[in-house]
């Protein structure tokens, strides 16, 4: 098997993997590669995790793949697509690929599963994957116990992903809504990014808990406007990921809003971070999607206006407060 980006999830999830099949990890970083290799950490983006021997690392993206019996795609959506193509000619049409990535190709809206039949339009779509769910890397890499889901058209397939991923600690759920789940993993980190803000702005419990099921809305209805099931956004890979993003510090999207909330700038933020923080480049692409497709969204169109358009946080709270009154409708008005 091959995992294709060695951040902190794909790392994780190379560990997973090997217990059950030989796994490479391949890394654009040769530092990071010898790092795994040699030391059987990564200390670049886990620090203080012991790796399994058995794990390889690599620079080499085309033999990694050309080998690999399942192909997992680890790569942050805006580089997504790039690595994706100059793995191509390794692929086979008929090798299961796993997407890892939570996040909507900017330029086109699309998710990371639709991204992989386009660069790939001879491979099978019952052959693609999602892999999604409250999984902060390093709470799974430390071996707390953690559930996820395994979305997949094909159900024979989904069964025999969810051996691979599963441990004794990691509990693997299968679920046949690849839209819904892959949506609800993406929506999620423009929320997070909400509650962040609201955390920074000094805001307490009841408006964390009113933005958090506000959002669930907010994603829910779009997630089932381009073709999603409504149950799939109330599972792990919806509110379960939801919570975890919106409330855990180690959550990077959270982080950025806590920052934009104190009042410092994107710029300088992002320029500290080692890690993608994939709410700030996805909410401009869902903003759009939700436009095109008259979808309501008024927490993320606030997040929008603070990240693209400079405003204060501060003074959009009442724009967001004093919209018109509604009825709730099942948590989707």
């Amino acid at each position: 098997m091959a995992v294709i980006g060695a951040g902190s999830w794909g790392t994780t999830v190379a560990a997973i993997l090997s217990a059950h099949a030989p796994t490479v990890l391949w890394g654009r970083n040769p530092e990071v590669v010898e790092d795994i290799t040699d030391r059987h950490e990564n200390r670049s983006y886990l620090p203080g995790i012991s790796l399994p021997e058995s794990l390889r690392a690599t620079t080499d993206l085309g033999r990694s793949c050309a080998e690999a019996t399942v192909v997992v795609m680890a790569v942050p959506s805006h580089g997504f697509r790039a690595v994706l193509c100059d793995a191509a000619d390794a692929i086979d049409s008929g090798t299961p690929l796993v997407s890892l990535s939570k996040g909507v190709e900017a330029e086109t809206q699309l998710r990371m599963t639709q991204v992989m039949l386009d660069v790939l339009p001879d491979h099978r779509a019952d052959r693609v994957a999602v892999l999604t769910g409250p999984n902060l890397a390093r709470e799974v890499a430390e071996g707390q116990p953690a559930a996820s889901v395994i979305a997949c058209r094909d159900p024979a397939l989904a069964i025999e992903l969810q051996e691979l991923f599963m441990t004794r600690s990691f509990r693997v759920y299968t679920n046949p809504d690849v839209i819904g789940c892959e949506m609800a993993g993406a929506l999620k980190n423009v929320i997070a990014i909400a509650a962040g803000i609201s955390a920074g702005l000094g805001y307490g419990d009841n408006t964390q808990a009113g933005l958090i099921t506000r959002g669930l809305a907010e994603l829910t209805r779009l997630g089932v406007a381009v073709g999603g099931e409504p149950l799939t956004f109330a599972g792990l890979a919806g509110l379960g990921d939801l919570v975890a993003t919106c409330v855990s510090e180690h959550s990077r999207n959270r982080s950025v809003g806590v920052e934009l909330g104190r009042g410092r700038s994107l710029d300088e933020i992002v320029a500290e971070m080692n890690m993608v923080a994939e709410g700030v480049r996805t909410t401009a692409a869902v903003l759009d999607l939700a436009a095109g497709l008259h979808v309501e969204m008024p927490i993320a169109a606030m997040v929008g206006a603070v990240l693209y358009d400079r405003r204060q946080p501060a003074d959009l709270v009442p724009e967001l407060m004093l919209r018109e009154a509604k009825a709730e409708l099942h948590g989707l008005a």
